[in-house]
């Protein structure tokens, strides 16, 4: 039935065309087929939004229970089927009506589909007699070229349902969450209601005022003989439910925006609509993510030391309140299943996670960390945590602190990063060559530029949250990082498949021994460093690596961690950077613990695999407060596992293979 709709369209057209010897405009009195929108699914094939100006899915009025167009019909024109497009009798009772001081108006589904579906020509908020004239002869027009069925079809296909959704059935899936096939007596009536005033007729906002106007459409179905007077009492004794979030499995705009964005960039024709795009989001994750972050940023705007506007108390149409970003990547493809961009998009659309340029602070340790472990410098080598002063080239001095303010002068490289010490990082930098950990850097797939300052050691230089968080995915691969995957597959209105994206991995930053020891050091962060939040709710038995940002002055914090089979991201600040707060404003407190409420309330509480050392790596049993190996006087609880690269371990463990052979022959 669609498509002779359109055939017959396009029949008109050419018919025109033929006469006047150039295709002209459309006429008032054509119907042409209306846009489309492309349906957004996650990877358990629930529906999480749609792209297009107008999210609209047509269907034929062949799929529709009969009781659905009905109801239509027995409101908005009940002798649709009588009339020639202009209901004369109709326009008697109207005159009457407001002669007498009521008001009623008479325009017939015909009409109303002439100025729904062509504005330009025929403008209903013209209230003009000229107006009325011109679309009473298009409708009628309409009437000579097209049969009643076609009519209603379109009109179906056409109406407004308020929140962009047009059409029956994208008002079905968003206020029922089902195809408007499968819709009982009950909501087609709830969905006739709404014409005369989607905004008023809500049955998500208002839905005592909808089922009032549904009964009265039920009765009146009944007066009209479409269906039974048990039918209709039996309608209007069902309970008005529509389904939470619009209609989608989570709230994903910001995820949808990103799939928008990227598939405009591989050139599939969004514009023509009407194709249907599978993803990678996890429905589960993502409600999880959004709750997260919507809770732990509230909890930072309910300290007492908040001194910036809030969510709740802001300048109308400012974004100037705490925002977040948060980007969840499965490391084994690179499927992002979850992504949040903002605290409200219908406030703020502006997409954090994959637009927002900040600087990671801390965070950006471990790419220094991994340099020096590739560099040969052991796990257990001591470092000086002290004060520095690095002359630069404006003649400035840089002088890096701890966010503490103290120096712990000389400890393991271990603690270090467990500690977050800034000289320390600052002091392998210098010592690595900044080019050499920029390098290391760009092969874990941040494509950002990293200034050559010995500040960007601490995560001075911006990065883009997608991007850094899928360069973390190269820990939880022993060195392999993956590329960020939205979009499994698009297909177009006859299910061709219109592009597909395979999994992406690039080629190994790090060696899998070197990988293993530099995350194993991350693990520490999570046990007894900067991040022990996230214990509170992950148990033990979940392995977990990560590390926390914080940037100068408070105004970006950061948790990137990693699971067996999660890599997630977490950052909060202001939109225009100033701090967050006076006090207390750390990666550890603030946005680690969102990252562990995402994962806990989506499940990940049971481990998943397991972080066995690799070919290439020895361990001992050391000394935590010494970084030496443990003896007969170390007390238990400062032994510890350590690892390190096969020939960076110490001495007493090496074995001289001169030595070995010059002991004779082994035997058995």
């Amino acid at each position: 039935m669609l498509a002779s709709l359109a055939l017959l369209a396009a029949r008109a057209g050419v018919a025109r065309a033929q006469q006047g010897g150039a295709a002209p405009a459309v006429e008032a009195w054509q119907i042409t087929p209306p846009p489309q929108s492309s349906l957004v699914f996650a990877r358990d094939g629930s529906l999480i939004g749609e792209i297009g100006r107008q999210w609209r899915t047509n269907v034929s009025i062949r799929t529709l229970p009969k009781y659905l167009p009905q109801a239509f019909v027995a409101v908005e024109d009940h002798r649709f089927y009588q009339h020639d497009g202009v209901d004369v009798v109709g326009i008697a009772g109207a005159i009457k009506d407001n002669l007498l001081g009521g008001s009623r108006g008479a325009s017939t589904i015909t009409q109303q589909l002439v100025g729904n579906m062509h504005p330009d020509l025929i403008d209903r908020r013209d209230r003009t007699l000229s107006r009325k004239l011109r679309e009473q002869r298009a409708a009628r027009e309409m009437e000579k070229h097209y049969t009643k069925e076609l009519i209603l079809e379109a009109y179906l296909n056409q109406i407004s349902f308020g929140h962009g959704w047009y059409g029956v059935e994208s008002a079905s899936q968003h206020f029922f969450g089902k195809p408007a096939a499968q819709l009982t007596l009950a909501e087609a009536a709830t969905l006739a209601a709404m014409p005369k005033g989607p905004a008023i007729y809500d049955p998500a906002k208002f839905p005592d005022r909808a089922r009032n106007r549904r009964d009265a459409i039920l009765d009146l179905m009944a007066a009209q003989k479409f269906i039974t007077r048990a039918n209709a009492d039996g309608a209007k004794a069902t309970l008005l439910h529509t389904v939470a979030n619009g209609g989608v499995s989570a709230p994903s705009p910001y995820f949808v925006d990103a799939v928008r964005a990227y598939a405009e960039r591989t050139g599939v024709p969004l514009a023509q609509g009407g194709l249907r795009i599978y993803t990678s989001l996890d429905p589960v994750l993502q409600r999880a993510a959004v709750t997260a972050l919507l809770d732990g940023t509230a909890a930072v705007e309910a300290r007492t030391n908040y001194r910036n506007p809030t969510l709740a108390n802001h300048a109308k149409g400012s974004t100037d309140y705490l925002q977040g970003a948060v980007v969840a990547i499965d490391p084994s493809t690179g499927d992002v299943r979850a992504l949040v961009g903002g605290r409200n998009y219908q406030e703020s659309p502006f997409n954090r996670a994959t637009n927002a340029m900040r600087q990671p602070g801390s965070s950006f340790k471990p790419f220094v960390y991994a340099r020096a472990i590739v560099d040969s410098l052991p796990p257990n080598a001591i470092v000086p945590d002290t004060s520095l002063e690095i002359p630069q080239p404006d003649g400035q001095l840089y002088r890096p602190r701890n966010d503490d303010g103290d120096f712990l002068g000389n400890i393991t490289l271990r603690q270090a990063i467990t500690r977050s010490r800034n000289p320390v990082a600052v002091q392998l930098w210098l010592r690595l060559g900044a080019d050499s950990v920029i390098a290391l850097a760009h092969r874990f797939g941040i494509t950002t530029a990293i200034a050559p300052y010995p500040s960007s050691a601490i995560g001075a230089s911006v990065v883009r949250p997608i991007d850094f968080v899928a360069a973390y995915t190269a820990f939880a691969n022993l060195g392999t990082p993956v590329e960020p995957r939205l979009i499994y597959r698009i297909e177009d209105r006859s299910g061709r498949t219109l592009y597909a994206q395979d999994v992406r991995a690039l080629p190994p930053a790090l060696e899998p021994a070197a990988t293993f020891v530099v995350r194993d050091m991350m693990r520490d962060v999570i046990e007894r460093g900067t991040a022990t939040a996230v214990r509170r709710y992950l148990p033990k038995d979940v392995p977990v690596a990560g590390k926390t940002g914080t940037t100068n002055d408070n105004t970006d914090v950061w948790f990137v961690g990693l699971t067996p089979d999660i890599v997630a991201g977490v950052w909060l600040g202001l939109d225009k950077p100033r701090p967050i707060a006076e006090r207390g404003v750390a990666g550890g407190t603030l946005a680690a613990p969102i990252f562990g409420q995402m994962l806990a309330r989506a499940g990940y509480t049971h481990p998943v695999g397991s972080w066995s050392p690799p070919p290439g790596v020895v361990t001992a049993e050391l000394d935590r407060e010494t970084g030496r190996l443990s003896d007969a006087a170390t007390p238990p609880e400062r032994r510890y596992s350590e690892y390190f690269l096969s020939g960076t371990e110490p001495a007493a463990l090496r074995v001289d293979a001169r030595r070995l052979f010059a002991l004779g022959p082994i035997t058995f």
